[in-house]
């Protein structure tokens, strides 16, 4: 193995995922460059509704959250684009409210793509990205006396089964002052056939964004995937409430990965998870944040499409 790797987070989440039982991926490899720039455009797609009913509620109570809140500091986990902060900087604009953006992210592309662009549009906001992956320890605290509002949109705390997003909030509230703040998003339980069209949209972004992964590993660990030899595979299973996203294997293969001098093998019809999503319902939510140890500051919910942002500030 090359030294380089040796230490590498990827080696172990490979391992662990790819070696060991039923395979798996997580899904913070789809975001390199290339897998960025998809999920941007499906955030346009008819059918990918998160992102424009999240957008929709979050345009509608910014001026209120900033008022509430008035953060020294906007820290974004996972920011990509930084498309749906935007409406937090347009109220900050009218409010003529300066503060501190942080957008947290894994790829160092778009970070420098969006902090360029948000630096351009709003020439009073001063733009710290910071590269890294936020389920990663970091002290946000020390020496710092700023007040934050911590940001986790697009329902990605649906991309953790329950016990790893009840042991991720444990972790960011430790994490937090006592006048900190965050202002989380998550889909709810709607109608399955919305849910399966919104992950199998009919111009095949999402299956280009799912298949990209393989590049990554291919890559990074030297990888010998053959996208072809896979297909995107979504659906909703309504037991979990939750939509599951695999790649399969469309024959009997054997696949190597040169970096770990190993060989994977796959049956026809195997998959690989990439990604869960789970829906919520309103109790659900509030239920998680409060055992993480939140108070629940406010809920708010979009009319249609049941989509929930909420304000929670760490429990004394």
């Amino acid at each position: 193995m090359e030294l380089d790797l040796i230490n590498s987070p990827i080696v172990e989440d490979f391992k662990r995922g790819m070696l060991q039982g039923r395979k798996s991926i997580p899904p913070k490899y789809f975001y390199d460059d290339v897998g960025s720039r998809l999920f941007d455009q499906i955030c346009d797609l008819p059918e990918y509704y998160p992102t424009r009913v999240e957008s929709g509620l979050l345009k509608n109570i910014s001026a209120e959250l900033i008022n509430f809140v008035k953060p020294d500091c906007i820290t974004e986990l996972g920011s990509g684009s930084s498309r749906k902060t935007r409406h937090l900087f347009d109220a900050c604009q009218k409010l003529n409210y300066g503060l501190l953006y942080e957008p947290v992210d894994v790829c160092q592309e778009m970070l420098n793509w969006s902090s360029s662009n948000l630096e351009k549009k709003y020439d009073w906001l001063s733009v710290n990205p910071i590269v890294a992956d936020y389920n990663e320890e970091i002290k946000w605290k020390v020496n710092d006396s700023r007040r934050r509002l911590f940001v986790f949109l697009g329902g990605t705390i649906g991309n953790f089964d329950a016990a790893l997003a009840l042991q991720f909030l444990k972790k960011l509230k430790n994490e937090m002052g006592s006048d900190d703040y965050l202002l989380i998003g998550a889909d709810r339980v709607k109608r399955p056939d919305l849910l399966h069209a919104a992950y199998n949209d009919r111009a095949g972004y999402t299956a280009k964004f799912n298949l990209n992964v393989l590049s990554v590993f291919n890559k990074k660990l030297k990888t010998k995937f053959l996208k072809e030899n896979f297909h995107h595979y979504a659906f909703y299973n309504p037991i979990e409430s939750q939509i599951e996203m695999h790649l399969v294997s469309s024959s009997e293969q054997y696949v190597e990965v040169s970096a770990l001098n190993e060989k994977l093998y796959f049956h026809q019809g195997e998959s690989i998870l990439t990604e869960i999503s789970r829906k919520f319902t309103k109790k659900s939510f509030e239920k998680l944040l409060k055992e993480a140890g939140f108070q629940v500051e406010r809920h708010f919910e979009s009319d249609q499409l049941k989509f929930s942002l909420i304000l929670a500030h760490p429990s004394s």
